[in-house]
């Protein structure tokens, strides 16, 4: 059996949780095909309450810790959402325009694309797929929709005042 690496979030500022739920999605469990790359390609729905005081905008990420690049994979990053969102539906992951509030985008992730790319892992054991709605102090991160996946992390952990997570398994 091989060693998983740890989660990133774990080595990051401890900031506080809060509740996030989806219809879609149980975490430590397995990820429907659907919302696989091959299957159908679907964002999965995220709902969420309880944001920390301050919060001005919300991101929400999909990340694969396992996969064999030694940094990881962005399977999505839908940004600047208006501070008084509390889900995104099955889908918005699509394009921009499934977005709620005006400056909101998605940045390239590692396919690269500009929208949510389901999980594709290489043949073998299962990849975790960490979906997280992270809580912001800025309306808007200082990010393009073409700025590296890795520089919106960065950004990410430095206007982060709370960050919910689930984590599902895929495999093929």
């Amino acid at each position: 059996m091989s060693v998983r690496p740890p989660l990133p979030y774990d080595f990051l500022p401890q900031v506080p949780s809060f509740p996030l739920t989806s219809q879609d999605i149980i975490d430590g469990g397995t990820l429907a095909g659907e919302f696989s790359h091959a299957g159908g390609n679907r964002s999965p729905q995220l709902a969420w309450s309880g944001l920390p005081e301050g919060t001005r905008s919300i991101a929400v990420t999909c990340y694969d810790p396992d996969a064999p690049t030694g940094s990881g994979w962005w399977h999505w990053l839908a940004l600047n959402l208006p501070a008084d969102t509390v889900e995104l539906s099955r889908g918005a992951g699509s394009s921009d325009d499934d977005l709620p509030g005006a400056a909101s985008f998605h940045g390239r992730n590692d396919f690269p694309g500009h929208q949510y790319d389901g999980a594709a892992p290489p043949p073998g054991a299962p990849h975790r797929y960490v979906f997280a709605v992270h809580a912001l102090d800025v309306e808007k991160l200082d990010v393009s929709a073409d700025t590296p996946a890795a520089q919106i992390g960065f950004h990410l952990t430095f206007h982060t005042l709370g960050r919910a997570l689930l984590t599902a398994e895929y495999g093929v």
